[in-house]
């Protein structure tokens, strides 16, 4: 199957992302959310990243505005008819999720694909739910989508192999590098990076080093663009300390347990860029 044309459920940070990757590459988007105020939001959105890439002279006016014309934006699921996949792309909470694909399974023709962008639900467990559980598949994509090369293919326990082709293509076809995960909580990426920030964090509350030297440790050690807790503070303690929590449930295994002091900063309201102050002040 050759994917000529993407719907995309969500306009926040992520499906507006994905949907710039798509237009940029040739393919079709219809994005989709619940009001004309979030689609147009996420259409602005695409609108200045692409006006960014003119000035670094990536591409030209005439190459934003191509990509712009292949973007239709819906309020409608009606408009998904049009797609050979779909990717939801929402908000991290399971029966919202199965919502939007019960949803969307009723409109769309039945060999049409569905993806979830997901970064940490089971795939085996939202394809079950579905009538086409053997064309489902979790597509992670990484923030900020249009620069990250990374895509996650990840396959439930029932993803064919055709489904996984398909999708792999389609990712290649946006320029991006997949890789192919079996279903596990937090995948491959965030089941390594999750647990060495809580490491992180335990460096830090046995007083080991600052936290500039931990994070200058991790940057000139190991070549990262950035430290640890400086990461931590971007994506937020509060949702580090929530994944640990997953992976102690899912595994069974106390090395997943989260740092205490991991623990105590969300405790204080203290979660990063986001309230001001975190491992840093903002």
């Amino acid at each position: 199957m050759t994917i000529q044309t993407v719907g995309i459920i969500g306009a926040g940070t992520m499906g507006n992302g994905i949907a710039q990757a798509c237009a940029v590459s040739g393919i079709d988007v219809v994005m989709v959310d619940i009001s004309d105020a979030a689609v147009q939001k996420g259409l602005a959105t695409v609108a200045g990243s692409l006006d960014r890439l003119i000035k670094k002279e990536k591409i030209s006016a005439a190459d934003k505005d191509a990509a712009l014309a292949r973007i239709k934006t819906s309020t409608s699921y009606d408009d998904l008819k049009a797609a050979q996949l779909v990717i939801e792309a929402a908000t991290e909470n399971y029966e919202l999720k199965l919502k939007i694909l019960k949803q969307v399974e009723a409109i769309v023709a039945p060999e049409v694909l569905i993806a979830s962008n997901t970064s940490s639900i089971s795939i085996t467990k939202l394809a079950a739910a579905t009538s086409r559980a053997d064309r489902f598949i979790g597509m992670h994509f990484f923030n900020p989508v249009p620069m990250m090369a990374l895509v996650e293919i990840i396959r439930g326990l029932q993803t064919s192999d055709a489904t996984h082709d398909a999708v792999k293509a389609l990712a290649e076809a946006l320029g991006k590098s997949p890789i192919t995960v079996k279903n596990a909580p937090g995948f491959v990426v965030n089941r390594i990076l999750v647990p060495m920030i809580n490491e992180a964090f335990f460096v830090l509350a046995e007083g080991l080093a600052t936290p500039e030297d931990i994070d200058a440790g991790m940057k000139l050690g190991c070549n990262q663009p950035i430290g640890p807790l400086a990461l931590a503070d971007m994506i937020g303690l509060d949702v580090c300390l929530a994944v640990m929590d997953v992976y102690l449930t899912e595994f069974g295994d106390s090395k997943y347990r989260p740092c205490p002091l991991l623990k105590e900063m969300v405790a204080a309201g203290r979660l990063g860029r986001k309230t001001g102050r975190g491992v840093y002040t903002y």
